[in-house]
């Protein structure tokens, strides 16, 4: 039996990926390989959003070339729908699958040879030609959603599919468990694509417009986690709050797309004609229906079909954490107090080059909604520093901003420029050191945050999720609202528990279990509540 192997980059979204992959292969009737040294194919899962991310999977095809010689290499995901025939030059490489095919990447490892094959033999007899493939031959790219043979160095032959992102309609879905944690905490993907044009994302170009898992997959994906003993889910997307936004048209949208003549090319750039096709595609759905679903109806729905003791919603943006949304995450029980708001910047004037859609002052008014009907919550965010043209002073809005709102956390990220995106071609690129010194500072800032949040606790019950055992002496945990906490004693994975804060050790609370009247761990059941767990805190 062939094993496979999958190793997954970038986010939580990339790692859903990866794990519907897996479900494909092992469908197949392929078995699992424990180490990529030791399978016949190798998966690489690949991220595009950052130069990093992209000499990362390199990087590992290079070590696989050397650990691994004769394995077929996979590279699919957001590298390989961006820049497919730079990977196929790459020694080693078998097939290049663009997110565009992502979902037939099984079909293609396990049932072609190398060489030339029609489309038409994935796409179950009638090839489909997206309607912009002209323009890409015209600039220079092969043609989109045909299946081609490259030549490279020796005998290496390559294969490459990649096809229109934003006719693409599939959305992979299965849970995805983290590699220490795999009993606790299952991610579940249920929002994939992007309609925004922040100008230094390349993410919508390489995954397509926003399209939702439909309400009542994501209750049976809930259920069948509670039937296998998970107490905490976690819903995760590309853009989270634009959940349901599509699904009354998705069934119709790539035959709109399919019904409009292409537009003559406005542009030689691979992203302007991909932008050309998205605005069809959104034009022809909102000519069809407009949605009235929105995350808040899903998260009801997952509140009132399924069993589950805990919910936990990933990063969802400002303008979509509206007041029913801020109300329902603080009054019901049963959803984490964790709100991930990505901020970006403190600045108006980099705001509006970036594209985003919203003002400082939105911002802040959202964050401290948020602060006042949840005291207790995580509330973290991203930001951008070393944006093109970012001043000094721009900086500095940056900075006050984080400073005065209560963040607890924070994922600073210095800028990376993407190919194509246009904040690549914006003047003023800061110099690499004063962009890194600006992160320093403002992780600085987060950490002290954080320290503080911790020690506000201290002397608190809160209630926390058990992970793993550290042995005999501790068992790794986590709170409701976001926080790692070592927890005395041996305890068994998956369960709630309420625990007293003793300290502090580095960035881990120290934790003593509650006890019963018989001396065992104070398990909780479904439908606690943390509003016991702590005053009212403001961080500053």
């Amino acid at each position: 039996m062939a094993r496979f192997y999958i190793e997954n980059f970038g986010c939580r979204a990339t790692q859903a990926d990866g794990a519907a992959l897996e479900r494909q292969f092992l469908e197949r009737g392929l078995e699992h390989a424990g180490a990529a040294r030791d399978a016949e194919i190798v998966v690489l899962n690949t991220c595009t959003v950052t130069e990093g991310a992209d000499k990362d999977a390199r990087a590992s095809i290079r070590r696989l070339q050397r650990v691994n010689p004769d394995c077929r290499i996979l590279v699919t995901g957001c590298y390989a729908q961006r820049a497919p025939e730079e990977l196929a030059a790459l020694p080693g490489v078998t097939w290049v699958v663009g997110n565009s095919h992502k979902h037939q990447a099984a079909e293609i490892a396990t049932s072609l040879s190398v060489g030339f094959v029609p489309l038409a033999e994935l796409s179950g007899g009638q090839e489909r030609i997206p309607p912009f493939r002209k323009e890409r031959e015209r600039v220079g790219h092969p043609a989109l959603g045909q299946l081609f043979k490259a030549q490279l160095s020796g005998d290496r032959t390559s294969n490459v599919i990649v096809g229109d992102i934003f006719a693409h309609t599939e959305l992979l879905a299965a849970p995805v468990f983290e590699a220490a944690n795999e009993r606790t905490r299952p991610n579940l993907k249920v929002q994939d694509g992007c309609d925004n044009r922040c100008s230094f994302c390349v993410i919508p170009y390489v995954r397509g417009q926003s399209r939702s898992l439909p309400s009542e997959r994501v209750i049976a994906e809930v259920r069948t986690l509670v039937e296998a003993g998970y107490r905490e889910v976690v819903i995760s997307g590309i853009n989270l709050g634009r959940w349901g936004r599509d699904l009354p048209a998705v069934r119709y949208s790539s035959l709109a797309v399919r019904e409009t003549p292409p537009e003559s090319p406005s542009t030689s750039s691979f992203f302007g004609a991909q932008e050309s096709a998205a605005k069809r595609t959104a034009g022809s759905e909102r000519r069809i229906a407009n949605s009235d679903q929105r995350l808040v109806d899903l998260i009801r729905a997952i509140l009132s079909q399924t069993a589950l003791e805990r919910l936990r919603i990933s990063s969802v943006e400002p303008m979509d954490w509206s007041d029913e949304l801020i109300g329902l995450a603080a009054a019901s029980e049963r959803i984490a107090k964790h709100a991930h708001v990505p901020m970006q910047s403190g600045s108006d004037r980099v705001l509006r080059r970036m594209h985003r859609k919203y003002r400082p002052w939105h911002y802040r008014e959202k964050i401290l909604k948020i602060r006042k009907a949840m005291p207790t919550a995580a509330i973290g965010a991203d930001v951008m520093v070393g944006f093109p043209g970012e001043t000094e002073a721009e900086f500095d809005e940056t900075r006050s901003m984080i400073e005065e709102l209560p963040f607890t956390y924070l994922h600073v990220f210095t800028y990376s420029a993407r190919p194509g995106t246009p904040a690549a071609e914006q003047p003023g690129q800061v110099p690499v050191a004063v962009a890194r010194e600006r992160n320093r500072v403002l992780r600085e800032i987060a950490a002290g945050k954080k320290a503080a949040f911790m020690r506000s606790l201290v002397g608190t019950v809160v209630g926390a999720i058990t992970l793993q055992s550290g042995g005999a002496e501790f068992t790794e945990a986590l709170t409701d609202n976001y926080l790692k906490m070592k927890v005395s004693g041996h305890h068994e994975a998956n369960r709630w528990m309420d625990a007293k804060v003793e300290g502090m050790n580095g960035e881990m609370l120290m934790g003593k279990p509650m006890v019963g009247p018989a001396g065992e761990p104070a398990w909780r059941e479904p439908g606690w509540s943390v509003a016991h767990a702590a005053p009212p805190i403001v961080v500053t």
